[in-house]
């Protein structure tokens, strides 16, 4: 089980869940930040700090937003496991879920 991060994160990065990630798990792309699930050791430190709400338990992950669990198990095929976000520089990609949205606005 992981901890995924959905939706409102997209255009958002606010990052302070990266603060908080006690193992360095939480990875940036372009458009949105994804946890990798290898890594993820599911202690729920950056579900509470995130202002967006957009960090979910897997289990617990809105049905409208049920393909972010994929798009963040998908992001990490190519990358691997990198063994910590902060070894790598922000990747210059998202999952194609995310690619395909248009701009999200904050309301």
């Amino acid at each position: 089980m992981t901890y995924v991060i959905a939706l409102p994160c997209v255009d958002v990065k606010d990052r302070a869940c990266i603060d908080e990630c006690p193992v360095d798990c939480i990875y940036e792309g372009e458009r949105m930040l994804y946890i990798h699930p290898d890594e993820c050791i599911d202690c729920g430190a950056c579900e509470p700090v995130c202002p967006v709400e957009a960090i979910f338990y897997e289990d617990d992950v809105p049905d409208k937003w049920a393909d972010y669990y994929t798009a963040n198990v998908e992001f990490f095929q190519e990358i691997g496991s990198p063994g910590g976000a902060a070894k790598v520089e922000p990747y210059a990609m998202d999952h194609p879920l995310v690619t395909a949205l248009p701009p999200q606005t904050m309301i």
